[in-house]
């Protein structure tokens, strides 16, 4: 066995032999966090933000590194004084969690060895609607010992979102075109979100194909009224963002057909969306008086 190799296999060995003492040390039973845990470690950035949110700073261990960037995070300041992982195993055993909060598609070879080994692990799931986020703050609150506090999280996101929606819906043909031509489906949070603006959703009669994506020639000829797109980043261009600086889109631009929303204000359901939802409504009245 090469020696790189060897030495790989003899530090993975000393981990996963070490996280068991760790834990029984500890007194960590298996999916039993404690009432009030004293050191919370998020594993993706949906659970990064509503732990920055929701627990106090003495209560967290760590987030991960993309929780400061703010081309994506709603957090940055917030966690900018915070430890950081990248998510890897051996990251989160050395900071002894009592409990981790992970997404259901994120990290998961990290989430299997914790959970074999008996740390606390909450697992989020992803909501199709809003009560399923505010079902996920109060989870997520109630998992911190803190549940007064989401409780105010969801009266403060309901208080937001019935500001933005609107009194009488426009009901104009909307496609959402995210990076990489990907698009928002029915049943989905993001369609939620466009019904709550008054919107419609136009990209079941259109069609996607079986990643969400929708080819750019489809939604030219879907002729919607408002086109969403994320907002550009300046000095970080990308192939995935490629497509949203097609002419053709730069054209229904310039006929005001198109609005821009960050990329941050809906990658994850927390109470950020309530913006979202006030944006699409701003943008549809424009439109509207076009």
């Amino acid at each position: 066995m090469p020696s790189r190799i060897r030495a790989v296999v003899t530090v993975l060995a000393s981990l996963l032999s070490a996280a068991p003492a760790a834990a029984e040390r500890l007194s960590w039973p298996a999916r039993d966090p404690p009432a009030h845990p004293q050191r919370v470690v998020s594993l993706n950035l949906c659970a990064d933000e509503l732990v920055l949110r929701l627990a106090d700073r003495d209560q967290i261990a760590a987030v991960t590194y993309l929780a400061r960037d703010p081309r994506g995070s709603t957090v940055a300041a917030e966690a900018s004084s915070i430890p950081w992982t990248r998510g890897l195993s051996e990251e989160i055993v050395a900071l002894k969690p009592d409990l981790v909060i992970a997404g259901a598609f994120t990290t998961r070879t990290t989430v299997g060895m914790l959970r074999r080994v008996g740390f606390p692990v909450l697992e989020l799931g992803v909501p199709t609607d809003f009560d399923g986020v505010r079902a996920q703050i109060r989870t997520v609150a109630s998992a911190l010992g803190q549940p007064d506090r989401g409780d105010a999280m969801v009266a403060d996101f309901d208080a937001r979102l019935s500001a933005a929606m609107p009194s009488s819906p426009t009901h104009l043909r909307t496609l959402v075109m995210r990076p990489n031509a990907f698009t928002v489906a029915p049943g989905s949070l993001g369609n939620a979100i466009l019904q709550a603006a008054g919107l419609v959703n136009v990209a079941a009669e259109i069609g996607q194909d079986r990643l969400g994506q929708v080819p750019l020639e489809a939604a030219a000829l879907a002729d919607a009224d408002l086109i969403v797109l994320d907002a550009a980043q300046p000095g970080s261009p990308s192939l995935a963002d490629a497509l949203l600086r097609h002419p053709v889109l730069a054209a229904l631009a310039r006929q005001g057909r198109t609005v821009s929303i960050p990329n941050r204000l809906w990658t994850c359901p927390g109470p950020q969306i309530a913006d979202v939802v006030a944006r699409l409504s701003q943008a549809a009245r424009v439109r509207v008086a076009r």
